[in-house]
């Protein structure tokens, strides 16, 4: 396989020297938002959600390969970003929060893959809320609208990471242990699917495959078991399994302890990740700090209990596989 120069640039300026990605995320707007608020007790102003963004940035990546920002708060910050972390520019309306029926997708107004390119952007980051068992019309609007996702992609040469988050569609909890035992399937499907050359899709930024607080004997565990700890293991590799396309693991807003348990679960478990993109279990401990006792503060907490969070993180890289392994290359040169 060969890759196009451009997508072979955005790919190794994210990617640590192994070719591996250890990124931060900070694309949370709406969520992130309102978290401040509440903590605050009072609205949150834009100057203080790129205060914020700005101090994630600076202190964090010095630790990390990348940094995923968004362009409504976050591109005062990507300047902020140490010299040799990569930049993500998040496309998508802010979607933590979407509680459209089918949840269905929206892109930022005023926004394009060539106008984010031009901020400085080496990639382009989707989030898509996703399960293979939402009504058929609704899921082939999702196929079409990432198709052209990885067509605007390709025009600007410019690598695409997709992030499918699942979802019930029947308004079930999604931290639930219910939900728990359909994850497996619904992270396994959106894996296959997507990974179709058709979507143009270079990187898969996926949820781990299981509820860490349903694993039995699991240092997360909750009381009510969908799986045991080999039960879990079968997950992450069945999801591996059918991936055709490189794959790194999001925290999707668990505890630092809890990420990195689960981490160590993909290590154990033999897949080949190739990283994660890793935010609030990082930095959402802070958010109280920096409400309540304003931007010093939070600096100097992210200096400490941050950097040891991304730390722990980085700890369980040393496994990952590099993305080009994905590909069948022995170096990512070799796909140019």
């Amino acid at each position: 396989m060969k890759m196009t120069a451009g997508k072979l640039a955005g790919m190794q300026a994210v990617s640590d020297d192994r070719g591996a990605i250890a990124a931060a995320a900070m694309d949370q707007r709406g969520s992130l938002k309102k978290a401040l608020a509440k903590e605050k007790g009072s609205d949150v102003s834009d100057a203080m959600m790129e205060e914020f963004k700005g101090a994630v940035t600076e202190v964090l990546t010095s630790h990390a390969s990348a940094i995923l920002l968004d362009p409504q708060w976050g591109l005062a910050a990507s300047k902020k970003r140490a010299k040799n972390a990569g930049l993500l520019l998040a496309y998508e309306e802010s979607g933590y929060d979407n509680a459209k029926p089918g949840r269905l997708p929206g892109l930022l107004p005023g926004w394009s893959v060539q106008r984010l390119k031009s901020e400085g952007a080496n990639c382009i980051k989707i989030l898509l809320y996703y399960t293979p068992f939402e009504a058929r019309e609704i899921n082939e609007q999702k196929h079409a609208f990432i198709e052209r996702i990885g067509d605007e992609c390709r025009a600007n040469d410019i690598p695409f990471f997709l992030e499918p988050v699942g979802y019930d569609p029947t308004g079930g909890d999604e931290k639930g242990p219910e939900y728990a035992t359909v994850k497996p399937s619904v992270v396994k499907q959106s894996m296959a699917e997507f990974t179709q050359d058709r979507y143009g899709v270079d990187v898969m930024k996926v949820e781990v495959p299981v509820n860490m607080k349903c694993v039995e004997g699991a240092q997360a565990f909750a009381g009510t078991a969908a799986y045991s700890h080999d039960e879990a293991l079968n997950h992450f590799r069945a999801a591996a399994a059918v991936a055709t396309k490189p794959f790194i693991y999001l925290s999707a807003g668990v505890s630092n302890a809890e990420f990195t348990e689960s981490l160590e679960l993909a290590a154990e478990s033999g897949v080949k990740f190739s990283g994660v993109l890793c935010g609030r279990a990082t930095w959402k401990d802070g958010i109280p700090v920096y409400a309540k006792q304003g931007i010093e503060a939070f600096r100097n907490w992210l200096e400490g209990e941050g950097v040891e969070n991304i730390g722990n993180v980085n700890n369980r890289l040393k496994v990952a596989s590099p993305w080009f392994a994905a590909y069948g290359a022995a170096s990512a040169e070799t796909l140019a």
